[in-house]
């Protein structure tokens, strides 16, 4: 119906055109005519109405006219062209949530991870203009030249693979399902950052008694050498077997028994560097206790940086949260002072370590969180 319509007003359209000249003028003409009856001042008046509706004409069709038209029709099609592709995002995120919310996850997360990966290249290079010195960097900077070369051998197949035609199709779902094996902390949520901590925790917690009966099986070792001592070390084991804790104090009080055998890292027996190594996250091998000795090398760097920039109380409570995960503490739940009081005892014992003394950095966590309610929650 609408096209035969259009159709037969195109046809007529002719006859209307010349049809409407004769109405305007015997319009206009008696329109004159009755103007002229009333006086000698009525034939101006009427020249000018004419001449108001003449100009009035001339500028609804300059206003009509069909370039005018289309250039209004072309500038109103673009803007709403503009708009849309402006707002498109937001247009696929209602048609589907799913992908968008996949899309930004990998968006957000390959433009932290190349931030980071530039800040490690300045951070390399501060390093090895200092002779390896790690006291030129912040604590930032240490935690992110320790974790940053594992992120990248993590998410390295999977960047690799996403790279090969149609490869990324299958690679990024099979990513967002399994986001802790996968992919790093740049691509993890919130939420998911306290999940994965506390189920990594969790698996470096299974080893801490091991490591425990490590210790009070060389007891018998300090007896036997009359180790001065021994009785003071006995004491702290004691302590851990009944739910307590020693304090910072005590600790260092039996620093020289991780100075020499049994307890030095170079006279560990094999089955506790290997509980050692699972202990702290470290890979299990034939250089375990000089990734050990590497591993409480940086730990105490950053304990050292964390002096530096005006101690534990001067750290935001994500970092607090952070520096307890890494050093075997499960944050969750834990006010700011507890994190605080827990960390001052831990970096009075760290900053005194030395080279000789790497061992005590090592056995720290059983020392100072074996009997810890929150991480008996995980485990228990």
């Amino acid at each position: 119906m609408s096209l035969t319509l259009l159709r037969t007003l195109c046809r007529h359209q002719p006859l209307l055109q010349q049809r409407q000249p004769v109405s305007f003028v015997s319009s206009c003409a008696g329109f004159a005519i009755r103007f002229q009856s009333t006086g000698p001042t009525g034939g101006g008046n009427s020249k000018d109405g004419s001449n108001d509706k003449q100009s009035t004409k001339e500028r609804l069709a300059v206003k009509y006219s069909r370039e005018n038209v289309k250039r209004n029709v072309q500038g109103y099609v673009f803007s709403r062209f503009f708009d849309y592709v402006k707002n498109y995002d937001k247009v696929l995120e209602k048609k589907f949530p799913s992908a968008m919310h996949v899309y930004r996850v990998f968006l957000v997360g390959v433009r932290d991870f190349f931030n980071d990966m530039k800040k490690l290249v300045k951070i390399t290079k501060i390093v090895y203009s200092h002779d390896n010195d790690l006291r030129c960097l912040t604590r930032k900077e240490i935690e992110l030249y320790y974790q940053m070369p594992r992120d990248m051998k993590k998410v390295a197949p999977v960047l690799l693979i996403s790279a090969l035609p149609f490869a990324n199709y299958v690679i990024f779902p099979l990513a967002y399902m399994y986001p802790r094996i996968l992919l790093t902390s740049h691509f993890w949520s919130i939420q998911q950052k306290v999940e994965f901590a506390q189920i990594d925790l969790r698996n470096r917690l299974v080893y801490n008694r091991r490591v425990f009966r490590c210790m009070q099986s060389k007891l018998d070792v300090l007896k036997k050498n009359d180790d001065p001592s021994y009785k003071k070390f006995r004491y702290i084991l004691g302590l851990l077997g009944s739910g307590l804790h020693p304090t910072s104090e005590e600790i260092l009080d039996v620093k020289e028994v991780f100075q020499r055998p049994p307890f030095h890292l170079n006279s560990l027996a094999s089955s506790h560097l290997k509980y050692l190594c699972r202990l702290h996250d470290v890979r299990a091998g034939i250089l375990r206790r000089f990734r050990l000795s590497e591993r409480a090398y940086i730990v105490h760097h950053m304990d050292m940086a964390i002096k530096r920039e005006g101690g534990v109380h001067n750290m935001p409570i994500e970092s607090l949260k952070h520096a307890c995960f890494l050093r075997g503490l499960n944050a969750t739940n834990l006010s700011a002072e507890s994190m605080i009081e827990w960390l001052q005892e831990w970096v009075k014992v760290s900053l005194v370590v030395n080279e000789d003394s790497i061992s005590l950095l090592l056995h720290l966590p059983i020392l100072l969180t074996y009997n810890h309610p929150n991480n008996w929650i995980l485990i228990h």
